[in-house]
């Protein structure tokens, strides 16, 4: 501040007496080299404390982690300890739902951490242009889009493989399942699959990457017969680009905290222990893009109940192909035409559209288009690409 130093006092008296009847506040302030908001400080402390204001006050801070009484520091350092990967935020936010009030600040939680070591400095990265998926889809709700993947494999304290399904929805960060199944197939995924829908429901959407048996890299845009059943139940489909898994980031964001908490404790298949990782993570954990929250509170059931699966798909007033179940071809005027065994024994339909083509549809994808002369088929390029279709 820019009082003289010989006379601040007498200074600041004299500018407050000056302030209460000046005509032109401002020009005082810069008669007197201050700022506006210095001037309006110094004129209200008088005002309420008459000479006694006009005096220099300690600049010492408020409150301060030294001033935290002990069993305060202890409980900060007892819940960091017990959750050694979670930042001062979400141990603050623990410490609140266990003691309610009297809650310390959050450069408090910091300090302490600090103090006692156990905290580590975050590595900045430069940012980098990466791109965003195609459809542009984001969940504005539960059950919007569930995403799904298998987390990178591990050895157990037995040398045995270790390599656990995860689901998750997108808004709410409700981790649905995390199991150690027994292999990777189509067959064993789609059951936990059934036993999802059956206690959450559908949801709109389900995003995954291009691995198997999510996608079939060599079939028709992609399609398994995983996703296949997935399209059958009215469920839309979102990819990944390849080798870019920043397009599923929230979700590799999760496999590094199973990396962090479970996997560096080389745990086995005991679907016990992931259970209860998964409740703390749902129910204890809160999350900042969630206010503080957790995902329990936040996650709700789908209202798309599972009814099971279709034996076939309606599509109105299309003209209707069976895939045959061991060729993966429909038959058109008398040709035979190959689509893909992840579509056998599902229908597809055709739909004519003004330039004499035929679209080809399976659910609300479209698969591509058949010329009727030559009964050719050309493929659909990507299913981002492409507008559901309500049949």
């Amino acid at each position: 501040m820019p009082w003289k130093e010989t006379r601040k006092m007498d200074q600041r008296i004299e500018f407050a007496l000056k302030a209460l009847k000046s005509p032109n506040f401002r020009e005082l302030c810069q008669e007197y080299h201050i700022s506006a908001k210095t001037g309006y400080k110094w004129r209200q402390r008088f005002i309420e404390e008459g000479l006694a204001g006009m005096s220099e006050r300690s600049r010492r801070p408020h409150g301060h982690a030294d001033e935290l009484r002990e069993a305060v520091v202890c409980e900060i350092v007892r819940l960091k300890q017990a959750h050694p990967h979670w930042g001062p935020r979400k141990i603050q936010a623990l410490y609140g739902r266990k003691h309610g009030k009297e809650l310390p600040s959050e450069s408090s939680f910091k300090r302490v951490l600090e103090r006692a070591g156990l905290t580590v400095a975050r590595r900045r990265k430069r940012a980098e242009q990466t791109g965003r998926l195609s459809s542009g889809a984001h969940a504005t709700q539960p059950n919007d889009i569930w995403t799904v993947d298998f987390k990178g494999w591990w050895n157990d304290c037995r040398g045995l493989r270790v390599e656990p399904l995860t689901v998750r929805d997108e808004y709410s960060r409700m981790i649905l399942e995390l199991r150690v199944l027994p292999d990777a197939r189509s067959d064993s995924v789609r059951q936990c699959f059934e036993l999802l829908f059956e206690r959450y429901g559908l949801p709109g959407a389900i995003r995954s990457d291009n691995g198997s048996p999510f996608a079939c890299s060599h079939a028709l845009l992609g399609l398994s017969r995983l996703s296949a059943w997935w399209l059958a139940l009215g469920i839309n489909l979102e990819r990944n680009r390849p080798r870019c898994p920043q397009d599923n980031g929230g979700h590799e964001r999760m496999h590094r905290d199973i990396r962090y908490e479970l996997q560096s404790q080389r745990l086995g298949r005991d679907q016990e222990a992931f259970e209860v990782w998964r409740h703390q993570y749902n129910n204890e954990r809160p999350h900042e893009a969630l206010a503080m929250r957790v995902p329990a509170e936040v996650y709700r059931p789908s209202e798309r109940t599972y009814e099971g699966t279709p034996e076939d798909i309606d599509y109105d007033y299309m003209d209707v192909r069976k895939v045959h179940k061991q060729s993966g071809m429909i038959r058109y005027r008398k040709e035979m035409i190959f689509l893909s065994t992840s579509l056998s024994g599902w229908s597809v339909g055709l739909s004519t559209r003004n330039d004499g083509l035929l679209e080809v549809w399976f659910s609300t994808l479209l698969l591509g288009h058949l010329d009727p002369q030559t009964a050719g088929f050309q493929a659909a390029r990507t299913p981002n690409e492409q507008k559901p279709k309500t049949c």
